[in-house]
This record gives C-alpha cells, structure tokens and sequence, in this order.
C-alpha cells in the first residue's frame, strides 16, 4: 500500500503556474532530490490539463511509471503513457492507494489536487518553494478547503534560495471542523 503524495513546485506566493500554465520561472539547474523522490514512486495521477502541458515539453518523462489521467472528455483511452480516467477520482485514488506498490504521485493539477486535499486523501507534502513571486497564476490551493494539521518531517533550503518543505499528514483526521 502506497502513500498519496502532493510532490510539487510553488512560487513564493502559491502559484503553480503561470496564468498561461507556463512554467518557465521553474528552476531546473539541479535535483533539488528529485531522483531520490522519483524512484520512490511507480504510479502517478494527473488530471488532463497537467497532462497536455507535460506533452508540450517534449518528449514525456514517465515513461516507466504506471499513469492515470482524469479526463471527463478522453474517457477510457489510453496512449502509450498512461490510461485517461472519468470514474469517481476518489473512489479511484482510495481503491490506487490499497493496491501493492510504491508510493503515488499526485502530480497536479489544482482541482485533483484540492479535491484529494477535500476527502483527506493525501498523506505527505513534498513542496519545493521557488523564490519568486508570480502576482499571478494557477494557486496551488484554491479556497475553501478543510482544516488539514500537518507535521514537519524535513526543511532543506538551497543555495539558489529554493526552500523544499516536507509535511506528513495526522492520520486520524476526526474532529476536524472545516474552515
């Protein structure tokens, strides 16, 4: 059983993208433990936005990891990279976490995300902070979301400025009282 993990960058004020999906202001001059984090996973979620933006980079990076694609329009397709997925995204994630294997990545984009961040589904937070400000973009939390306590299991900040924050999530969620 694999853990749900939100691995993903983030300007100083909560953009994950530019307003276009650009995301040209993302530093690519080392690892910042990419590798590491990579060969820990074998199955990655997306939704088809992230999907195509990831397409238009060439050519695609995940090749050897089992992907699901959320799609209401690409309904039960499948390409070389990954199966395109319409049925119910929690369901899918909670049936995706129970199965054997590695941890999951939960790639992006913001609405899969916050709608795991909405049924607690999401188990750590790997946030690699860039230091820039955007003013403007795709907001990596949309509001409202649920109260959500969080553990700090590591910071590491790097020359460059880039700061990557790693949170564990409280397993038991009872209590909780929405914001």
């Amino acid at each position: 059983m694999g853990q749900l993990i939100l691995y993903i960058a983030t300007s100083l004020d909560g953009y994950v993208a530019r307003s276009s999906g650009e995301v040209d202001w993302l530093f690519t001059d080392q690892d910042y433990g990419y590798e590491d984090f990579y060969s820990s996973i074998d199955r990655l979620i997306m939704g088809r936005n992230t999907y195509e933006q990831i397409q238009s980079w060439g050519e695609y990076p995940y090749a050897d990891k089992v992907g699901f694609v959320f799609s209401q329009t690409l309904q039960g397709d499948r390409d070389e990279n990954v199966t395109f997925v319409s049925s119910d995204l929690v369901s899918f994630v909670k049936d995706l976490k129970n199965q054997e294997g590695k941890d999951i990545w939960l790639v992006g984009g913001a609405a899969i995300a916050k709608t795991c961040l909405e049924q607690h589904l999401v188990d750590k937070f790997i946030l690699s902070i860039h230091p820039i400000i955007l003013g403007k973009g795709i907001a990596l939390f949309a509001p409202p979301l649920p109260t959500l306590p969080l553990s700090l299991e590591s910071c590491q900040a790097f020359e460059t400025g880039l700061v990557q924050l790693t949170y564990q999530t409280y397993q038991n969620h009872t209590g909780l009282k929405e914001s």
